[in-house]
């Protein structure tokens, strides 16, 4: 039986990724306090989270065939689409889980910033604060995600493309 190293390497990955998600993040609040700065930030997160469960919805449901007769034609990126649909369970859970889910931490650490901030300058309460900002960062991260689900899903294809030819363009660096 063929030993699956799969465990570690996500442990290592999620602390490496996280690591350098909120390094980022931290650095920009502390040089850049700014109310506006942290909301597009915190925006960003969730849109990263979006577009990441989106690859990861898309992989799955993938047309495998597709990208063999792209790669039949010579058609760059149509290797690495085929690479990722064929490690499609992988591919999630990266996409999915592992980016999906520290993006979801990150941008809420980012709202309790947001939330101390805007209850400190207009001087009202931080549970209330932070009760509004965590509902509006869990439903435009649940809801963007539910109608990323419906998307990838219509066209996973296309979807997988694009990445794969990023993918492409990257091998190439």
């Amino acid at each position: 039986m063929k030993k699956d190293n799969w465990i570690p390497k996500a442990f290592l990955m999620t602390f490496f990724i996280a690591l350098i998600f909120s390094s980022a993040s931290n650095a920009i609040v502390q040089k850049y306090n700014n109310f506006i700065l942290l909301s597009i930030i915190c925006i960003l997160f969730i849109l990263i989270g979006i577009i990441f469960d989106i690859i990861g919805t898309a992989v799955l449901t993938g047309d495998e065939a597709t990208f063999h007769a792209k790669s039949a034609k010579k058609i760059r990126g149509s290797k690495e689409g085929v690479y990722l649909i064929k490690n499609a369970n992988r591919v999630s859970s990266i996409c999915n889980d592992v980016i999906g889910d520290i993006c979801g931490i990150v941008s809420g650490s980012m709202g309790a910033i947001l939330a101390i901030n805007i209850s400190v300058k207009l001087n009202i309460s931080v549970v209330i604060t932070t009760l509004l900002i965590s509902s509006i960062i869990s439903s435009l991260t649940v809801g963007g995600k539910a109608i990323g689900k419906k998307y990838a899903i219509k066209n996973s294809d296309e979807i997988i493309f694009i990445t794969a030819k990023v993918l492409n363009k990257f091998k190439k660096m």
